[in-house]
This record gives C-alpha cells, structure tokens and sequence, in this order.
C-alpha cells in the first residue's frame, strides 16, 4: 500500500501545481481513466454522516453508564470504557439550571427521556437565544433562552411539560447504537459547532467554514446580519436561490466564495452530497413525488417533506449546485467532473454507485428529514435505523478495509450541553449575547470574511455548542474518547491534510485554525473490525470482525 501511494504521489507531484488547481474539467463526466487518488492515509474512502440537532449532553452526557430498566435495550460497556466529560455529580443534582430562578418552572436537573419519549418538542437553536443560553460560560439559561415544552398526551406530567425539557437527555438504552459504536471504535468529548445557529450555518461551515460573503437574499432579510465593510453574513435558515424546491414565499439566500468541493473537483478527486429526497422522480409508497415527496414517522407521526432544501449547503454556491435536481447520467458516473448532476444526489443513488464499484472518495450523506434525528419530526430511533443501515452496508464492501464514517451534527437544537467552547472568533454585532448585549468574547482574535476588504466578519461568534462526533472505521482507535478540540471544519481539514496536500479553502475559512479528526486514528495498527447491528435495537446483530476478534 505504501508503495502505491508513494508512486501515484510522485505522479502527482510531477504535474504543475497551477494546472492541478485550475485545469478545467471536462464537459463530460470524467470517468474513464481514473486512477485512485493518493492520499496521505491509508483512508481511501471517507462517509460523512451529517446529523441534526443533538448536543454531546443529550445523547452522551451519562455515557458510558445507562438505566437498563426492563423492557428498553440494555446497554453496558466495556470495563475498560474511559470516561468522558459529560453529567456527573453537581451537574445532575444541583445544575446551574436548576438554580438560577430565571428559568421560572424550567429550572430543572438534567433528567433522563426514556425509549418511549424518543418524540420530543423542538427546541430553539437561533443564533442569538443559543448565545443567551451560555451566559457568558455559567451555562446557566437554557430552559429560559431556548427551551420548548412538549404537550400532553406526548409526555408524563413533569419536567417535559414545562420549558425544562432542554435538559433531557438520553442514554444508552434509547441511542442504543450510537453508544456500542463508541465502544468498538471512536468518539469526541470536545467537539463543537464551529458557530452558534440552526442547520443551514452548520451545513455551509461543515463544506466551507464560512458564513460570510451572503451573495444574495430574498424574502427578507432576518436571516442573515451585518458582516462588515458591506458584508452580510447567514446567521439562520434560509433556501437556497434557485433550488426548483425552495420555498417560494420562505426567505432564500445564496452564498460566495469556495467550499470543500470546489478543491476536490480542481484536484480530480471522486466526491459527492447524497441527499434524502434529492431525486424528483421516484413516488413514494404514500404517492408522493418531486419536491414533495414525504414519510411519515411510526414514532413521531409526523409527516415530513424528505428533502429539505436548507440542509444542502453545496445549493448555496453557483459553482456546486444542482438547482434542477438533474439525475447523474449513468451509476458510473456518480462522484465524477462534469456530468449534469454536478456532485449533487439522492442518497439512494449513494447506494447504487457503491454496490457497483464506483465508490466516492469523499460523500456526504444527508438522511431523508424522516430519519436526520431533528427533534419536532425526526427521533434518536428513526435517526439510528438510517445510521445502522449505511454502516452495515458500508462493512459489507470490498472497500471497507480504507473506509471511515464519520457521525456529525449540523447543530445542538437548543439542547442543554454542560461545556462551553473556546471563543476563536469573536464577533460584536446586534446579534450577538455571549458576553453582553452585542459581545461575543474580548476582540482578542479575528477571522476576515470572503472578500479581502473584510477584516473582521461579524456573525461568526464561535465556537458554539458541543456535538457529538463518532469515527467507525478500521483504523480508528478502538474504544476511544478524544478530547482534541475539534468543529465542524476539523472534518473538511482532514479531507484536506489526506487528499489534496493540506490545501486550504482560504478567505477566512475556520479550517485554517481548526484541529484535524486525525487523532482518533491509528493508522500503524489497523483492527479490521465490524460491528453489524441491529437498526431497530442498536444491539448487535451479528460480528465478523475480519480478523478473529
């Protein structure tokens, strides 16, 4: 393996930097005479995952430690599981919510949702109420600045009925699946939103790491604030301009500047956005097509679009969209320069190229809304039966042996999390409240906008909320917490430092300051390792490790 990858870098290495960078692509897809790209790894393949709306609390904060009362999926780990910072202690008998009388009768200890409260209310998670929450670190608001209660019959009398439903959490026996993926291979403790904000700035900074440079906005402009020196910068959820499935009548938005995909289409590296719903012609067994094709929840009843077009951030930029949701125009072809589809798909399509051998180097996998675990119409078991799925499909592939998933979270739904994150960029503009009406830290660090002009872009107040943030691959340590400070652009980072010799985005992207995700891997001793398990459960299924473990 080494000796391959030493050859096609030295192959790489050869060709002029200025044409590996800039060369056009072809009008056609390019997937003819494609040569595996060289990586710095022995990671070939990378899967994000790219989940809603959960803090580390709320689905970690008691890990590894799970009620296992009858009748739920029991849950316990391994002797050796090393601790976390999650909920221990004063934090669950006396927390800082609890006490503050602000939060009138939210003011609740965090308490435990059990398997059958997996349908919740959703919580508030705007940029400026999430900064509230926070109170300059005491952490001490959340019921009163974000919280949301549930309505009966939904949930028992209690905490869940009142604005306290923040500080629920849940445990190893409803994220079932999560917790067992933890212990075989690797999660993060200290992991964070690379800003404050709902989903679309969560998606934009996971392909970008830049929230500045708002090229366009319609139908108001609530959603985005002053970015300085005439810069706007997206701060809420907006469609994208031009998305044949954005709302009409909704605020819509588009974006400037680069993203992850424009670097691996210049270096001709296979990549693509999956997304559920993403494909107009297929009719769902309700009779539902197009740009309303729905599912209804068994748990939340809820009937939702599967596509929601503020969750695919590659729509924002004229240079990675796909506004007519136009089918790639062979299997083959799927990842590939130059077909119509423009690195833009189902993830249905995902599962055909990969069953047929054209495996991307780099996907991002988006679950129909059904299933992205968004609290108001998704749920932790609706959310596991999609994760089980691609990760038990994926550990059946010749590929697998060069594969890492990656489980991230576009935002913390408002839900209570214990940890403040470092402030690496401090933001002073009307929507902000970290520190003070119009603060968000001291002014000690300051990252440009996208156009040069832009010394300070304004709207960027980060890091925000802790998430989780899981590694399933071979290589990744086996039963591992990281406490590496890591965000959202950590995971493009990585992409960068493995596939395109540590290129940047530039024009203030957070990827310039963030830590890689590569501490989670070993790549001197690889496992082999898989774990199937059961989507309904989370328990495993059944273990073919691959090398008698």
């Amino acid at each position: 393996m080494r000796r391959h990858i030493a050859t096609a870098t030295a192959i790489l290495i050869a060709m002029p930097l200025a044409c590996l960078l800039l060369c056009p692509v072809r009008t056609g897809a390019d997937t003819t005479g494609q040569i595996e790209s060289p990586t710095a790894t022995p990671i070939k393949h990378v899967v994000v995952i790219f989940q809603e709306n959960i803090s580390f609390d709320h689905y970690f904060g008691t890990y590894p430690y799970a009620a296992n009362p009858p009748g739920e999926p029991p849950f316990t780990a391994a002797p050796d599981t090393p601790a976390v910072n999650g909920l221990t202690g004063v934090l669950l008998r006396r927390n800082p919510n609890y006490l503050n009388k602000k939060n009138g009768a939210g003011a609740v200890n965090p308490f435990r949702l059990d398997r059958s409260q997996a349908a919740t209310a959703d919580q508030d998670h705007s940029y400026e109420p999430e900064q509230r929450a926070a109170d300059a670190g005491l952490m001490d608001l959340f019921p009163l600045a974000v919280g949301a209660p549930d309505r009966p019959p939904k949930a028992p009398p209690g905490p869940a009925l009142t604005k306290g439903l923040t500080m629920g959490y849940y445990d190893g026996n409803t994220v079932t699946a999560l917790w067992n993926y933890a212990q075989r291979f690797a999660m993060s403790d200290n992991s964070y939103g690379t800003t404050f904000g709902p989903s679309t700035p969560g998606a934009i900074n996971l392909v970008s790491g830049q929230t500045n440079g708002v090229s366009a906005v319609r139908n108001g402009t609530s959603v985005v604030t002053a970015g300085g020196n005439g810069s706007l910068t997206l701060i809420e959820d907006p469609d994208p301009v031009g998305d044949v499935c954005s709302s009409p009548t909704e605020a819509q938005a588009s974006m400037s500047g680069r993203n992850i995909g424009n670097l691996l289409t210049r270096a001709r590296v296979t990549w693509g956005w999956f997304e559920g719903g993403f494909n107009l012609s297929i009719i769902n067994p309700d009779g539902t097509t197009g740009c309303e094709r729905t599912t209804t929840s068994t748990i939340t009843h809820v009937n939702s679009t599967d596509y929601l077009a503020h969750h695919e951030p590659f729509q924002y930029y004229a240079s990675t969209a796909n506004p007519t949701h136009a089918r790639p125009s062979s299997v083959m072809a799927i990842g590939h320069n130059g077909d119509g589809a423009n690195h833009q798909y189902d993830t249905e399509d995902f599962f055909a190229a990969v069953r047929a051998g054209n495996f991307p180097a780099v996907s991002f996998l988006k679950a129909p809304a059904f299933e992205d675990g968004h609290a108001g119409y998704s749920d932790p078991l609706d959310e596991q039966t999609f994760l089980v799925k691609v990760i038990n499909f994926l550990e059946q592939q010749p590929g697998w042996s060069s594969t890492a998933v990656v489980i991230a979270y576009d935002d913390s739904d408002g839900w209570y999390d214990h940890q403040m994150g470092p402030i690496v960029n401090q933001s002073t503009g009307s929507a902000d409240a970290l520190t003070g009406q119009g603060f968000c830290g001291n002014g000690a660090t300051a990252l440009p906008g996208v156009k040069p002009g832009t010394r300070h872009a304004q709207g960027r107040c980060g890091y925000g909320p802790r998430l989780p943030l899981l590694v399933i691959s071979p290589w990744a340590k086996r039963n591992f917490v990281d406490h590496t400070v890591t965000d959202q652009t950590s995971i493009i980072r990585f992409i960068e430092d493995n596939w395109l010799h540590g290129q940047r985005i530039g024009q203030g992207s957070f990827d310039g300051i963030a830590n890689s995700i590569d501490n989670v891997f070993d790549f001197e001793n690889s496992h082999l390792g898989r774990l199937f398990l059961d989507p309904v459960t989370g328990e495993p299924a059944k273990q073919d490790t691959g090398n008698g473990e």
